[in-house]
């Protein structure tokens, strides 16, 4: 099964979307939006930009947990991933990303 955007909307009127692997599992979430409008153009952004190597930052949260951001060629954040048990299993959400993201289809949860 092919990766997937979801879209959705939150109690209070924003938007935001995951992309999702084949399994379902969440690779990358995105930050609120206040229009559906910005949500889709995230949603193209990490199209665009997820195959490319340079568009990833590996961080380390405060505990150590490994995790991901990707950014847009303006720099800003399109998308963070969940923190990981090891930096192998953060390099594996990267690549699951690179997979997933440029050809996921959307399926729109926001209505």
């Amino acid at each position: 099964m092919a990766g997937k955007f979801e879209l959705k909307k939150t109690k209070n009127e924003k938007y935001f979307f995951s992309l999702l692997a084949g399994n379902g599992q969440t690779i990358l979430s995105s930050e609120m939006y206040d229009t559906k409008a910005s949500a889709l153009a995230g949603i193209e952004s990490v199209k665009k930009n997820a195959a490319d190597e340079a568009k990833y930052v590996r961080l380390d949260g405060k505990d150590g947990s490994p995790y991901f951001t990707l950014r847009a060629g303006n720099n800003q954040v399109i998308g963070q991933s969940q923190m990981y048990a090891s930096a192998a299993a953060r390099d594996s959400g990267i690549a699951s990303c690179k997979s997933n993201g440029p050809g996921a289809a959307t399926s729109d949860l926001s209505a």
